[in-house]
C-alpha cells in the first residue's frame, strides 16, 4: 500500500510577484506561463509571466516562485496520482 505523507499546505505570495508554497508531493510540469504543483490539497495550477522555480525542496515539500502571478486554481489531483509518474521519470525517458 503506497504511504501518502501529508503537510501543511500553505501559499504566500508577495505583490504577485512571487511567492512561497509548501505541502507540495511534486512538480508536474513548468514553463515561463504556466507552473502546475502535485499539491497535497489537489493540483495547483499557477499561471502568469515570466514564472520561475526559483528553489524546490521535495523532501520538505516546498518551492519559491518568481515571476508575475495572474492565477492559481485547484483541481484534482486522482489522475496525475493514479499515472505514477514524477516530473523526473518523464524527463529522463
Amino acid at each position: 500500500m503506497e504511504e501518502i505523507r501529508t503537510r501543511a499546505h500553505k501559499v504566500m505570495i508577495d505583490n504577485r510577484a512571487g511567492g512561497t508554497i509548501s505541502g507540495i508531493q511534486d512538480v508536474v510540469s513548468f514553463d515561463e506561463n504556466q507552473i502546475v504543483l502535485d499539491t497535497d490539497m489537489g493540483l495547483l495550477t499557477i499561471k502568469g509571466k515570466k514564472l520561475h522555480v526559483s528553489r524546490l525542496t521535495l523532501e520538505k515539500g516546498e518551492t519559491d516562485i518568481d515571476g508575475s502571478i495572474d492565477s492559481l486554481t485547484y483541481s484534482s489531483n486522482e489522475g496525475y496520482r493514479k499515472s505514477g509518474e514524477s516530473l523526473l521519470s518523464r524527463l529522463f525517458k
